[in-house]
């Protein structure tokens, strides 16, 4: 981070340190959907609660990056494109937390037959915030191959839209309750809505890096 950093480690630890947290959400997260998935509630709620003190950990760490922003040694130009990363990697973090939380609150119905859908839509969503975190790092430090971290998160949100789209349209077409069918495609949605968030990480990331090469 040295190119935006011009005297200072501690600044580049904690966002190093804040960027694990959200790779520790991420396996939090598939960890607690697969749970549900097999009926083991409890071991649900301990990831829901791990992911809670994740989340809580991430905002405090985020709050405290924030301000050093002001008082280390950024270079000024850069000020406004860190701060807006940071905020835009929370509402992933934020995401992943309250969609996990929905599960152990709604307790929502699946049908058998499309549960092994939802875990890899799961899979994959969480794979684009893996590779999200992957291209923040290489703004950081490792700029030449960005482009490479923000197509995976492309190519991993595009798979998200095909896996959600295919169980809207299995569950729609079986004779349950609507209202079942209505909950199914609610959590579809929003499983999907964080791979989605997290392209739109990428796609900040990408204009800051045009205007770093200007």
């Amino acid at each position: 981070m040295n190119f935006l950093f011009k005297k200072t480690k501690e600044l580049e630890k904690k966002i190093d340190n804040y960027l694990d947290l959200i790779i520790k959400g991420s396996t939090l997260f598939r960890l607690g959907v697969k749970y549900y998935m097999e009926g083991e509630m409890e071991e649900l709620e301990s990831r829901r609660h791990s992911l809670h003190e994740c989340e809580a950990e991430g905002d405090r760490l985020r709050r405290d990056i924030e301000s050093s922003l002001y008082t280390e040694t950024l270079l000024p130009e850069s000020r406004g494109d860190v701060l807006g990363l940071l905020e835009a990697c929370d509402r992933v973090l934020n995401l992943t937390y309250e969609t996990l939380s929905q599960f152990e609150t709604e307790l929502p119905f699946f049908l058998p037959e499309v549960k092994n859908k939802y875990l890899d839509l799961t899979d994959v969503s969480m794979k684009a915030v893996e590779e999200m975190v992957g291209a923040v790092r290489a703004y950081f430090k490792d700029v030449v191959n960005i482009r490479t971290y923000i197509s995976k998160v492309q190519t991993s949100e595009s798979e998200s839209d095909k896996i959600a789209r295919r169980i809207k349209h299995e569950v729609f077409r079986t004779d349950i309750d609507l209202c079942q069918k209505m909950h199914m495609r609610y959590f579809a949605l929003h499983i999907e809505m964080i791979a989605d968030e997290a392209e739109d990480v990428c796609d900040r990331l990408a204009i800051a890096a045009i205007k770093r090469s200007i």
